[in-house]
């Protein structure tokens, strides 16, 4: 699994640098692309970074003309991020190679097996995030000695 997302990290990074974008702000795009609409405070949710960090991921991102900003009709204060499609389009079509291969993987799993997998998948993003999210807050990362110290406890 590691393997797995460290070469999913690297395919990112390679589509975000033709793209003229941060790994970062490539990972930021995943989430608008696959949720939709969203507010800035819901792409924090996602995430696990500070909102004052997603201002400028947005920021870069509206720049980049991958999203763009709209205001609720109902609530002027209230901002919604907004993919824009064709860009969306532009950048998905690296990933069309790894959808391809996905689903011909995908082929040889049983319906038990693929809910198996969906569901450790929901799962393994659960625990990134609220790692990510404690690691934010905290402002320091664990050594490795202080992280064995508390798998003991």
């Amino acid at each position: 699994m590691r393997k797995a997302s460290s070469q999913g990290a690297m395919f990112a990074k390679l589509v975000a640098d033709r793209a003229g974008i941060s790994s970062a702000d490539m990972d930021c795009i995943d989430f608008v692309n696959v949720e939709g609409r969203m507010t800035a405070g819901r792409l924090a949710e996602l995430t696990g970074l500070t909102t004052g960090a997603i201002t400028g991921v947005v920021d870069r991102l509206e720049k980049a003309g991958f999203v763009r900003r709209e205001r609720d009709e109902t609530d002027r204060r209230k901002v919604f991020i907004v993919p824009v499609e064709e860009r969306m389009m532009e950048m998905g079509r690296p990933y069309e190679l790894v959808k391809r291969a996905m689903q011909q993987q995908c082929e040889a799993y049983t319906d038990a097996e693929l809910k198996f997998l969906i569901r450790y998948g929901t799962e393994s993003y659960q625990s990134m995030l609220d790692a990510t999210t404690e690691l934010n807050g905290s402002g320091k990362v664990a050594s490795p000695r202080e992280t064995r110290d508390r798998s003991v406890k």
